[in-house]
């Protein structure tokens, strides 16, 4: 409905700021990601989003357009409230928070307080594939993601080779040599396929 405030700074604390636009003072929720990108300037402009609830009106707003639309995608995971969302982008920087979503990290995700294992694993099971998508990070993977290893094992695959078996023989020959080229590890491979 309020898609973004433009107007002078009235109030500001790392939780809230207060926007007077013509007249009209807006109290916004904001994030510490938000208030650490502040200008020392009157005369700013948030992107917001409008949580309307039964027994109240909230308005949330955001530096960038990218932590507002996180901040929409956090709070469609069932468990995660508006709350817990600005908890999240003011833990973590929102690069930091899709990064972790994209490789799968819970332990990034949990170590924001008030996220328990169980919503971290949920918050990464219903937004991944949205993460991976919105933000074009395919090559987002796990740590120690090697692109020569993904190359290996797809040749392995095309060669007729059981993919969980060659998994297991690439992460082996990966480990002892982490720089090793696509060939190296192909060869090595078949030697103990």
């Amino acid at each position: 409905m309020i898609a973004h405030l433009q107007g002078r700074l009235v109030e500001k604390t790392p939780t809230d700021v207060v926007i007077d636009c013509n007249g009209v003072g807006y109290q916004v929720n904001i994030s510490l990601h938000t208030f650490s990108l502040l200008p020392d300037s009157e005369n700013i402009k948030l992107y917001t989003y409008l949580q309307v609830k039964e027994d109240a009106h909230t308005l949330f707003g955001f530096a960038e357009k990218a932590e507002r639309e996180l901040f929409k995608l956090l709070i469609s995971v069932s468990g995660v409230g508006a709350g817990t969302a600005r908890t999240m982008l003011s833990s973590l920087d929102p690069k930091h928070i899709i990064h972790s979503i994209g490789s799968g990290d819970v332990g990034t995700i949990q170590s924001i307080k008030g996220i328990g294992a169980k919503t971290a694993q949920r918050i990464i099971l219903d937004l991944k594939d949205k993460v991976l998508k919105l933000y074009d990070l395919e090559e987002v993977s796990g740590p120690g993601y090697n692109t020569n290893k993904e190359e290996a094992l797809s040749a392995l695959e095309v060669l007729g080779f059981n993919k969980k078996l060659a998994e297991k023989v690439i992460e082996k020959i990966v480990k002892e040599n982490p720089s090793a080229s696509v060939e190296t590890i192909i060869k090595q491979a078949l030697k103990n396929l």
